[in-house]
């Protein structure tokens, strides 16, 4: 599994949206479509009001993702990740982020992140202030910047956020990802390209659609487009 995939553009099909009962052969037809990283959405019921997956999960599908060449990139949407990072990070996980808004000491937590192995990132929410990750972009290997309120898969994109993203695009240190999750799909990628974020994630836009492989490419084009018209 290559650095490189923090770095270059991505789609991050999120498993949230995908049927758990194919969930393998789901993977497997997303990353036969092009993906190179898979997004899994940890929710606590505390910190969003939703339940979802643990570390059990991760590691069900750690062999598939990694012989694949990919990378198992897990949200920690929940309060007090740092009881949780070690387990996770064991689990197989390769990047693992974290809310600023659930983390006390935030330096600590993204320390502990890269101590047990994996790339640490820090999320924000919506009407989170950019400011709020300044004094920690040296600590991370890429940030995520919400583009819904965290909780729920196929909600709207909310294009407000859109100049917040071309700011961090600008605070992040050169080598650092930028992801940009939350209603991304065929109607909005071209607006979340024009950000200058390069990782991108898409849960029922892909794992909805009737053919999830179809719609991966669809997504996994439109950053070609991009690249190809870029000087």
């Amino acid at each position: 599994m290559s650095d490189d995939l923090l770095t270059t553009y991505q789609l991050a099909p999120s498993i949230l949206s995908a049927d758990f009962g194919q969930l393998e052969n789901q993977i497997g037809l997303v990353m036969d479509a092009g993906v190179r990283v898979i997004h899994v959405d940890v929710m606590d019921g505390h910190f969003v009001p939703n339940i979802t997956i643990g570390p059990v999960v991760v590691q069900h599908i750690r062999d598939q993702v990694h012989e694949g060449g990919g990378a198992l990139d897990v949200h920690l949407m929940i309060e007090n990740p740092e009881r949780y990072i070690d387990a996770f990070a064991a689990a197989g996980s390769d990047w693992i982020n974290v809310h600023a808004e659930a983390c006390t000491h935030l330096n600590a937590v993204l320390a502990q992140i890269r101590a047990a192995g994996c790339k640490a990132g820090v999320t924000i929410n919506p009407a989170t202030p950019l400011a709020t990750i300044q004094e920690v972009t040296g600590d991370i290997d890429f940030a995520l910047m919400m583009t819904v309120n965290p909780g729920f898969s196929g909600q709207q994109f909310i294009a407000s956020v859109l100049p917040k993203i071309r700011r961090a695009r600008m605070l992040l240190p050169e080598g650092a990802g930028l992801q940009v999750d939350g209603g991304v799909g065929p109607d909005t990628i071209e607006a979340a390209l024009d950000t200058g974020a390069n990782l991108f994630v898409a849960g029922s836009a892909v794992f909805g659609a009737a053919d999830p492989a179809a719609a991966a490419r669809g997504l996994i084009d439109a950053m070609a487009c991009r690249l190809d018209s870029q000087p």
